[in-house]
């Protein structure tokens, strides 16, 4: 059989042009990829918002009928302002994630309008990290622990800072791939 002979038996077998992107499939796949990003930006919120409330009320009560150190106070008072933070940030998500149509492309530019927002909250959650450290190290100085535990919180915080590092690459990939889908659907419908 000659090429064009296999070439009119596959378009007649499938009814589909030879090189068509399957439009429905790709639909579901970035739906899929959506809620994949929607989960773990909800996730990421919800364990950010509870550690830094029951980080701050642990600090205040053992302050409270502990010695009354002041740097424990700014870092309770630190960790209640975080979880605000993010809970304020969340409410907006949610609010200006509803301008999204159900379109394919509306669907691609919800996806990627919520890996940038988890891009976002990862890059200022690794560095809060660092004032968050620093009155850790402060507590221990005004309490007047021995230097090697401030030591160790240091090299603790450290390899914190690495670590995020490491798991924000991780949101930015995952926003480039969809950012680059977005490129070649707009390159193709263009």
């Amino acid at each position: 059989m000659e090429f064009d002979e296999l070439q009119k038996i596959w378009d007649t077998r499938h009814d589909q042009p030879m090189y068509v992107i399957n439009e429905e499939a790709l639909h579901h796949r970035i739906v899929e990829k959506k809620y994949h990003v929607i989960h773990i930006a909800v996730f990421t919120e919800w364990l950010l918002i509870i550690v830094n409330v029951a980080t701050g009320v642990f600090l205040l009560e053992t302050n409270v009928t502990g010695h009354g150190y002041f740097f424990i106070y700014v870092l309770a008072a630190w960790m209640f302002g975080s979880a605000l933070y993010v809970l304020v940030n969340r409410i907006g998500r949610i609010g200006a994630f509803r301008r999204f149509d159900r379109t394919l492309l509306g669907d691609l530019q919800h996806a990627i309008a919520a890996a940038r927002y988890q891009v976002r909250i990862s890059h200022i959650m690794r560095w809060n990290v660092v004032p968050v450290g620093l009155l850790v190290l402060f507590s221990l100085w005004e309490g007047g622990k021995p230097v090697w535990l401030a030591l160790v919180v240091t090299l603790f915080f450290i390899i914190t800072f690495y670590a995020s590092g490491w798991e924000h690459r991780i949101y930015k990939a995952k926003r480039q791939e969809l950012e680059i889908l977005q490129h070649k659907l707009q390159g193709e419908n263009g």
